[in-house]
């Protein structure tokens, strides 16, 4: 995909403990349906709204750098494992939009229940300031109704199409449909601990990684 000078770039934040197609699917489909610049993977080094990662930042990067090695327009940005302590979006949005500049378009993309939640994450209300939020929904998602405070400022925020968030640098809310997947690390992980193969899962040099290493359990080879 070529690079367009005023394209929105947008970010996808996550643990990638380990990186599947679950997460690799999605972006593209986002890169393509939002008109992207470029997708940033964002992995978190201190998550504060979920457990912490198995496995380490150094190892779970490397493993994300492996899975969108060949693939134009994902591009994973280490800037959350350069800072200490929690791994604020609010303070990874601020440090991005520095970088690009007040005008143009950037998009954090999450999940729908994720979205749910915003009201419980850090300096929530100013993620608008910084970034359009892009929230992915699945078919089969529970469509649970949203809280009145975050229903009451989604409001006047939200668009319809994707050629809304081009004209102005942040502060809409677009929801976006994305494949579904049946594959979550949790699975991965409890594959791997039972010393079965989850290749199929994820791109293959990340398996090969993750087996050569015996990463979460999986036997040596």
């Amino acid at each position: 995909m070529s690079t367009t000078a005023g394209a929105p770039v947008a970010l996808l934040g996550g643990t990638f403990d380990p990186v599947h197609y679950g997460h690799i699917r999605p972006a593209i489909e986002l890169l393509e349906g939002l008109g992207l610049s470029e997708l940033r993977l964002v992995p978190g080094r201190v998550p504060p709204h979920r457990p912490q990662p198995r496995l380490d930042a150094q190892t779970r990067t490397h493993l994300l750098h492996l899975a969108v090695a060949n693939i134009p327009g994902l591009v994973v940005d280490e800037r959350e494992l350069q800072r200490a302590g929690p791994s604020y979006t609010s303070d990874t949005l601020q440090g991005l939009r520095r970088e690009l500049g007040p005008e143009r378009p950037l998009c954090f993309a999450m999940g729908s229940d994720a979205f749910r939640s915003l009201p419980h994450w850090h300096r929530w209300q100013t993620l608008a300031e910084q970034a359009h939020l892009v929230v992915t929904t699945r078919g089969g998602d529970s469509g649970e109704p949203l809280s009145p405070e975050l229903a009451e400022w989604l409001a006047p925020r939200q668009v319809q199409s994707a050629q809304a968030l081009r004209s102005t640098p942040a502060g809409r809310v677009l929801f976006h449909p994305v494949s579904r997947l049946e594959i979550s690390a949790t699975g991965v992980r409890r594959l791997m601990a039972q010393g079965r193969s989850a290749r199929g899962l994820m791109p293959d040099p990340v398996w090969e990684a993750m087996a050569d290493a015996g990463l979460y359990g999986y036997p040596q080879q």
